[in-house]
């Protein structure tokens, strides 16, 4: 697979002719040589749509909003072609690339019922005879970033919110997931999105610091956001403040499935597999700790081994019908090995699973984690989630506080007082009750606390992320003043 930048709709080489390649986590084959752009053509692409919002921006909503409908049919009309690529570019199998198609085309037929929700109110005054009001209006170009791991309803919410608000885009692609990327971008342009609306440009790893720096400085970018790691997130937090940019900000997890001791224990499994092990635990949303009461948990344990024992493995560029694939690289194997070793080391015990080759990585449940062991604070993002054992209730809310992160959670229970309580006391964006941590839908708000991050996609949460407030008064013909 090939692919090139976009800008103006048109695709174009990068600046030389420079490009880089996208390797198979596992064979370490080319599966895409993408475009490689130098600062002067994120330069190109952030005055393109510069000079698209002039005109953009006085679009009205039944305008966006047939768009955003149309791309949505085209998006699904491309799941094939999003099924190949995320298979050889991100190790995706067919299920979670479907879903994700999905849940796309589904964000852009929601963003565009926002075309009509974006409003102001009048305010009282005490002003005779004068009429106050605010509007909300687009703010300008939007630099959106998005990661490989969800890559086309991250792409999809990071372009479709901001447009439907009548702001322009400049889309900064994974390097991990080009064409992925690309794709998503071309049934906007298929659906009839004005030239220099959203340009899409893809970099090779080592410039993405030069280029982003650039693209946050550019006078033109009045707003960012970004979706990724924390590390990451902080330092592009901190580039932004420095030029009085806001940034929304959707940032890594460690989502806890709480199970109380009157829990449904089947069901509980049933949640703890599919948020465990869904896309090998790559989502923000997987649950990589289950809090259970101690009172049940030798037999939850038990179940949840037994379900998750014998998940398909293998490599879906090869057509192999499987839920866990590779994981995006090779050196993921490497860190959760260290994180998994560290945690046997100081005590844990190995359920099931077993250390990564690689990429490749079985499913791995890890019991009696403590404080003490990495893997209880760090991030894993792979086919592992560990077993932290509670005495009661309030124990188990702590555990699941017990952390930097806050982006989704779940609870279960049967006495539905007690589970709400237990909810509503747990520091995160999200909280399921009896439902797995990996939810997403665009009619609700989403989004993190702590160092999860903070702003909300998602529902009409997502217009003030993407407009301006603006105080408008229109005085009376005749006003008196005290000189």
């Amino acid at each position: 697979m090939k692919t090139q930048l976009i800008i103006d709709n048109s695709p174009r080489d990068a600046a030389g002719g420079a490009t880089f390649d996208r390797r198979h986590p596992v064979s370490g084959d080319v599966v895409t040589n993408a475009a490689a752009a130098s600062v002067a053509d994120a330069t190109s692409a952030t005055e393109s749509a510069q000079a698209a919002f002039a005109t953009w921006s006085q679009t009205g909503p039944t305008e966006r909003r047939q768009i955003l409908l149309k791309a949505a049919d085209i998006l699904e009309s491309k799941t094939p072609d999003f099924i190949t690529a995320m298979a050889s570019e991100v190790g995706a199998s067919e299920l979670w690339a479907g879903f994700n198609v999905m849940l796309a085309a589904n964000l852009f037929r929601e963003a565009a019922g926002l075309a009509t929700q974006i409003q102001g109110e009048t305010i009282p005054t005490d002003t005779p005879g004068a009429l106050s009001m605010t509007l909300r209006q687009p703010v300008g170009v939007i630099l959106s970033m998005v990661p490989w791991n969800g890559p086309v309803v991250l792409a999809a919410r990071a372009i479709a919110y901001p447009i439907v608000c009548g702001n322009t885009v400049v889309f900064r692609a994974s390097e991990l997931s080009p064409k992925t990327h690309i794709l998503v971008a071309e049934a906007l342009h298929e659906a009839g999105l004005p030239p220099g609306v959203v340009n899409v440009i893809t970099n090779a790893p080592e410039d993405a610091g030069e280029i982003v720096d650039s693209l946050i400085a550019h006078p033109a970018i009045r707003r960012i956001n970004f979706t990724g790691s924390t590390r990451i997130g902080r330092i592009i937090a901190e580039k932004a403040g420095r030029h009085l940019k806001r940034v929304l900000l959707e940032l890594g997890g460690k989502a806890p499935v709480v199970v109380l001791d009157d829990a449904d224990e089947d069901e509980a499994v049933k949640a703890a597999v599919f948020g465990s092990f869904l896309y090998q635990g790559q989502i923000c949303m997987s649950t990589e700790r289950i809090i259970v009461d101690q009172k049940v948990a030798d037999s939850f344990v038990e179940k949840f081994a037994a379900r998750s024992r014998d998940l398909p493995a293998g490599d879906p560029a090869k057509g192999a019908a499987c839920v866990i694939g590779p994981m995006i690289a090779g050196e993921a194997g490497a860190r959760l090995n260290d994180l998994m070793q560290d945690a046997l080391d100081k005590g844990a015990n190995l359920v099931i699973g077993g250390p990564a080759e690689g990429a490749e990585m079985p499913a791995t449940i890890i019991d009696n984690v403590t404080p003490d062991m990495r893997i209880y604070h760090e991030e894993i993002f792979g086919p592992v989630t560990i077993v932290i054992r509670a005495k009661d209730t309030d124990d188990a809310v702590r555990i699941a506080n017990d952390t930097a992160f806050g982006l989704s959670a779940a609870v279960f229970g049967r006495d539905i007082n007690r589970t709400l309580d237990a909810a509503k006391a747990i520091q995160s964006g999200s909280v399921h009750i009896n439902g797995p941590t990996v939810q997403n839908e665009a009619q609700a708000p989403y989004g993190g606390q702590k160092d999860s991050g903070y702003g909300r996609f998602d529902g009409r949460a997502v217009i003030d992320e993407f407009t301006e407030l603006k105080w408008l008064t229109v005085g009376p013909s005749v006003h008196q003043y005290p000189f």
